[in-house]
């Protein structure tokens, strides 16, 4: 079992500032604590409370020495919160250790038992930051009075995504099969590459095309969620499909494909819909969702899922329209990211709110209230091209390797559009709407936990 502490790209920003400096700082991180369906543990980071100035009493390269009212206000935010109080101080100086001294588990054991008490916490935590090469390097852990586990990870999401694991873990070794990847961006991006959880909703074309990407890429961990099985028009599309496959699951057609790949991948298969309340449970447990979804019920949860849980989405779409003779005159391709500071699908205008509504009700429902005028009537089938599915699917998956290796362009857009009909790409960074739940002064980033989850209505 794995302990992730998942931190906005602003509070990394913040702590890598406090790291570079010339003296150690402290702070107390606020996190909400949400355990996995497979027993993991995240921990959300919503804020950072530092230090200030006027309540250090020593601060010095090696030493520091905080008066009580350098924190205590942060212990009465995190009671206020309902959220996990971390004490966090820094070892200044390129390339220092993170590692805890004799003198930092002396101070630990001094503060565990205030702090629980003082934001009415079932649990402590500590966390050591420091920095090498413009790189976050951490320790830490977290105790409830009858022991403590190790925070494994650190997950960085924002702009830009980063992942480091614990300094008191060592490196797995990379296999030559990744010689080529490693040559192109190097060895710390590979294993990152092999220690996230991913997530890819919906198995058609656009998305078989970004797990076998994935796959090829070096992910590891793969769910795969779709509740459609094969039909025989899908297997122009869908890769690892055959004609022999048609009217079993998708999830099964592609997750048996991908374990021909290579031999140590896992796979998840959700043969589901992610509007159900016990299938979308399961993408918490994720680092990173892509959203390959046609329905725009489906697309609603993602975008909640990546203001709540702090889970990145990056989703697809792919759009074919024709002239009256059948004639293709217009292919649409979008790539749109998620992350805390980013506008979700709705602020964007990507979601169709009244098919939404209509996709949640059941069969029944929806013929009723369709022939009372009262919901509009699904779509049809929409024309799909297995090129356009298969290019939408690279820029997707190269979203994913830009922004852990950090080459492109600043400010980081968040969303990627493709008319391929007229060989153009284009880019745009929109932020949320005032107060909408997207936007970080709703209180909604990092909420998790919630009755009922995501703060929506679920199918029975």
């Amino acid at each position: 079992m794995t302990a992730t502490l998942v931190v906005p790209g602003h509070i990394a920003s913040r702590l890598q500032k406090l790291a570079s400096s010339e003296v150690e700082s402290g702070a107390v991180l606020l996190a909400r604590l949400v355990m996995t369906p497979r027993g993991n543990t995240r921990l959300l980071a919503t804020e950072l409370h530092e230090v200030p100035d006027d309540a250090y009493e020593i601060r010095e390269a090696l030493e520091l020495l905080i008066r009580s009212e350098g924190y205590v206000g942060a212990l009465g935010r995190a009671e206020e919160t309902q959220t996990v109080p971390i004490w966090m101080h820094t070892h200044p100086g390129e390339g220092s250790s993170p590692r805890s001294s004799r003198h930092d588990r002396k101070v630990d054991s001094q503060l565990s038992d205030l702090f629980r008490l003082r934001a009415d916490s079932a649990y402590y935590g500590a966390l050591i930051v420091a920095t090498e090469g413009g790189a976050l390097r951490f320790t830490g852990h977290l105790e409830d009075g009858r022991g403590h586990v190790r925070i494994d990870r650190l997950w960085t999401v924002g702009p830009r995504f980063a992942l480091q694991t614990n300094d008191d873990a060592g490196l797995p070794s990379l296999p030559n099969m990744y010689d080529r990847n490693i040559r192109a961006f190097g060895g710390s991006v590979q294993r990152v590459l092999g220690d996230l959880r991913v997530a890819v909703v919906g198995c058609g074309g656009t998305g078989s095309a970004v797990a076998e990407q994935l796959v090829r890429l070096g992910i590891r961990d793969l769910l795969l969620a779709d509740p459609d099985k094969l039909s025989e028009s899908n297997t122009t599309r869908v890769y690892g499909s055959g004609w022999t496959d048609v009217g079993r699951p998708k999830v099964d057609v592609l997750g048996d494909h991908l374990e021909t790949i290579v031999a140590d991948v896992q796979i998840e298969r959700l043969n589901g819909m992610i509007t159900v309340e016990s299938a979308a449970r399961q993408l918490v447990d994720v680092d990173v969702i892509f959203g390959c979804t046609d329905d725009n019920a489906g697309r609603l949860i993602l975008s909640r899922l990546a203001t709540y849980m702090l889970v990145p989405v990056i989703d697809c779409g792919v759009l074919l329209t024709s002239d009256q003779n059948q004639r293709l005159d217009g292919i649409h391709g979008r790539v749109t990211i998620l992350h805390p500071g980013a506008a979700c699908l709705i602020c964007r205008g990507r979601v169709d709110l009244a098919r939404a509504a209509s996709e949640m009700l059941t069969p029944e429902e929806r013929v009723r209230l369709v022939e009372e005028g009262y919901a509009p009537a699904l779509a049809g089938v929409e024309p799909a091209v297995v090129t356009f599915t298969s290019m939408v699917a690279a820029m997707a998956v190269s979203e994913l390797i830009e922004r852990l290796t950090h080459y492109g362009e600043e400010p980081v857009p968040n969303e990627v559009l493709l008319r391929m009909h007229d060989r153009e790409i284009s880019t745009n960074l929109q932020t949320p709407r005032s107060l909408h739940y997207c936007d970080p002064g709703s209180g909604k980033l990092g909420l998790g936990e919630t009755t009922p989850f995501l703060e929506q209505t679920w199918q029975a």
